[in-house]
């Protein structure tokens, strides 16, 4: 590894950024999770209005980030706001949960789900081929062909970031106008229409009661409304996967230093990259609610929840697996390529401030930190051979939005310490915006707590883990200075 003492190059434009915003939030989640959204909330009103809430969530985050990002335009991102409004404590908290579980777990879970899907097409990659069974662990061919997919992306980020880029730019469009087209096939080609029937169900939440057959699937076997209390945990209990899915718009923060006129083309990157995913988002849940039936969306495909492979088979028939399993692959290898490329700028903004490890402050001949991408690369394929990515995906959902709130906490202690910093970008439609979203996310929380407190309690944990971790790094660093 050759050792540079360079710096970030401003080499990103507003296209570039937008297709990163969009490729990192566009994975697998949005041809799986409505499945777990529908058996929560049981009705066609409520699956939409929760893609809704949280598309609208993620525009009020990414417009009141282009603050932020427009203040502190250099790599970290959300790690440097942090402890810019905070404290280093703060920001390391984050980093910390970033490398043990949101970014890292996500690459694994992203990897997993491109070899899933490539099994449909390959079937010898499939998650059921063990090469491997340790007793204590089974290691099988999605696992290893996951850990080699973020292999390659890890090595073509470490050779520069263009090329990073182009890989975003090309897989991102593909994947943008391959979703538009399976949303308009499925208005136009499916077998039979149950638009009306689905619609019947308005906003009358239904919860099922949760049998389980012989192979311990859940299988429906009756509905019954919610209201109140219970309503809103049903709907913070559906969002898991929705804001699983629409995570990641903050990625382009992390590469601030590397884009052209970042105080502007940041912020408008937030705002059209999330803007696009919502409505493809939204669009994608009605074209489900078109060709399939509710309890089929909910139970359709109950070992596996694929439902767009269900969808998909109604619109091209038998070849519609293949179709799906395309566009999946597209779909996570270019997702992938995007949470590659920016989660390494954060923990190399860490180890400046002597936080991580010390390479990784580090760039290569290429001005990347090549370093922090092999690090990530570690972690992510630890994570990958634990087999327990689905549980950590649970708990990303908690300890994300609870630092989006945080974070924007920032925006309006910095208003009161910081009054006269230049301000490029001011949060749209200040304080209402970010306060509502405060409140959103916080709610969000609290329920999460309720009604699945082992998966927020165990990412809560993590978190505080960070507590003692930091202040060893204060003290070894008092030792050697």
């Amino acid at each position: 590894m050759s050792e540079q003492t360079a710096s970030f190059k401003p080499t990103l434009g507003l296209l570039d950024s937008t297709m990163i915003v969009a490729g990192s939030m566009i994975g697998s989640g949005i041809f799986i999770v409505s499945a777990d959204i529908t058996r929560n909330v049981g009705s066609a009103g409520w699956l939409i209005a929760v893609w809704v809430i949280t598309g609208l969530m993620t525009l009020m985050a990414a417009l009141s980030y282009g603050e932020l990002s427009a203040m502190f335009p250099k790599a970290g991102g959300q790690y440097v706001y942090l402890k810019e409004a905070f404290n280093p404590l703060a920001g390391f908290l984050y980093g910390w949960s970033f490398f043990t579980v949101i970014q890292t777990a996500t690459i694994a879970a992203v990897g997993v789900a491109f070899s899933k899907f490539a099994a449909y097409i390959f079937p010898a990659v499939s998650e059921k081929n063990i090469l491997l069974d340790l007793g204590f662990i089974q290691i099988s061919a999605a696992q290893v062909v996951a850990i080699l997919l973020i292999a390659l992306l890890t090595y073509i980020n470490s050779k520069g970031i263009k090329n990073g880029t182009i890989i975003q730019t090309v897989f991102t469009s593909t994947k943008i106008l391959a979703l538009f087209g399976l949303i308009v096939f499925g208005f136009l080609m499916a077998k039979h229409s149950f638009w009306d029937e689905n619609w019947q169900t308005g906003l009358t939440a239904m919860q099922d009661l949760g049998a389980k057959d012989a192979n311990n699937l859940l299988q429906p076997t009756a509905w019954k409304p919610v209201s109140g209390y219970i309503l809103v945990g049903a709907i913070a209990a559906a969002m898991v996967g929705s804001i699983f899915s629409s995570d990641a718009w903050n990625n382009v923060t992390f590469i601030a230093g590397e884009v052209k006129n970042p105080q502007r083309n940041i912020g408008l990157a937030l705002f059209l990259g999330t803007l696009i995913v919502t409505v493809i988002y939204v669009a994608a849940n009605f074209m489900y609610l078109n060709v399939l039936p509710l309890n089929e969306i909910a139970f359709g495909d109950r070992a596996n929840d694929r439902i767009a492979v269900v969808a998909s088979t109604q619109i091209f028939g038998s070849s519609g697996t293949v179709v799906i399993a395309i566009l999946i692959m597209i779909s996570t290898f270019g997702c992938n390529n995007g949470l590659i490329l920016a989660g390494a700028r954060v923990y190399n903004a860490m180890a400046i401030d002597k936080l991580f490890f010390k390479r990784a402050a580090v760039l290569n001949k290429y001005a990347v930190p090549e370093y922090a991408l092999w690090a990530q690369f570690v972690m992510a394929s630890i994570l990958c051979l634990s087999g327990k990515y689905g549980d950590l995906l649970d708990m990303i959902a908690f300890v994300v939005v609870l630092f989006y709130a945080i974070t924007i906490i920032g925006i309006f202690k910095l208003r009161k310490t910081r009054p006269d910093a230049v301000r490029p970008y001011k949060a749209f439609a200040y304080p209402v915006m970010p306060a509502l979203y405060i409140v959103l996310a916080l709610v969000f929380c609290v329920f999460l707590i309720i009604f699945k407190p082992v998966y927020a309690g165990i990412g809560l944990g993590i978190v505080l883990l960070g507590i003692p971790v930091y202040y060893l790094s204060i003290g070894r660093q008092k030792k050697n200075s």
